[in-house]
């Protein structure tokens, strides 16, 4: 009986062991972790809903310069990025309207070059600076407010909100916002200054002096001795008269 307990028992140890060893063949392995900097096109591919942003991010080679950046700053990033209903609602046709120089602009609006998580948004500095370059008035100014837990932002020409954190690990944060970040640089752009007007002349007779012929020495000389040969003629005429 108890040879049979232990044959039993053997037999089932066995039997588990096997089961085990065939589970743990089949189960995948791990994929490896990505190495390098963070890839900001793949989390917006991730996220969903954001393909005509990530379009523009490689068309004007924006998205290698992220790659670039996060990968030698220590500041990190913060990427504002607009949905897909975000740019439906411009006017048709803005997009095309614009030079490949605005087109990079316009991407770079939507990119600080600071990391900043969502309380830091309360404490930040206005105009905030963007890697679109200077923030003075009727450039590329962002204006960031809080109010309880809503970021408004503002340029001048658009006014909207962050709707959502899409990523954040300490070096990038990017958030979601729902309208399309319109600089007034690009779509407001303010007209030259007019040139200066020509300086008045502040002396009319200086200039008729001026511009008036030169008369010569010579040519008084020689109108001098005109008029002594005029008056000599007179003077035998009228001795002539006289006799």
């Amino acid at each position: 009986m108890r040879q049979q307990y232990v044959f039993t028992t053997l037999t089932l140890l066995i039997l588990f062991s096997l089961s085990c060893s065939t589970t743990l063949a089949q189960a995948p392995a791990l994929a490896p972790a990505p190495s390098g900097p963070t890839n900001v096109t793949k989390i917006l591919e991730k996220a969903g809903q954001f393909t005509l942003f990530i379009r523009l991010l490689k068309s004007t080679q924006v998205a290698n310069q992220l790659l670039g950046q996060l990968n030698n700053s220590n500041n990190g990033m913060t990427v504002f990025a607009p949905t897909d209903n975000a740019f439906s609602s411009l006017k048709s046709g803005t997009l095309n309207s614009l030079t490949d120089e605005q087109k990079v602009q316009l991407v770079q609006f939507h990119i600080v070059p600071t990391y900043l998580t969502s309380s830091q948004f309360q404490t930040i500095s206005n105009p905030l600076r963007t890697q679109a370059g200077d923030s003075g008035d009727g450039k590329f100014p962002l204006n960031v407010t809080t109010s309880g837990n809503s970021v408004n932002i503002t340029t001048g020409l658009t006014n909207t909100s962050v709707s959502g954190t899409i990523y954040t690990d300490g070096q990038l944060a990017v958030y979601q916002i729902d309208q399309v970040l319109q600089p007034l640089q690009i779509f407001a752009p303010r007209p030259p200054a007019p040139a200066p007007a020509p300086a008045k002349s502040k002396n009319k007779k200086a200039t008729t002096v001026a511009d008036s012929p030169d008369v010569t020495p010579a040519d008084n000389s020689k109108a001098a001795t005109l008029q002594n040969v005029g008056l000599f003629g007179v003077a035998a005429l009228v001795i002539a008269l006289s006799l």
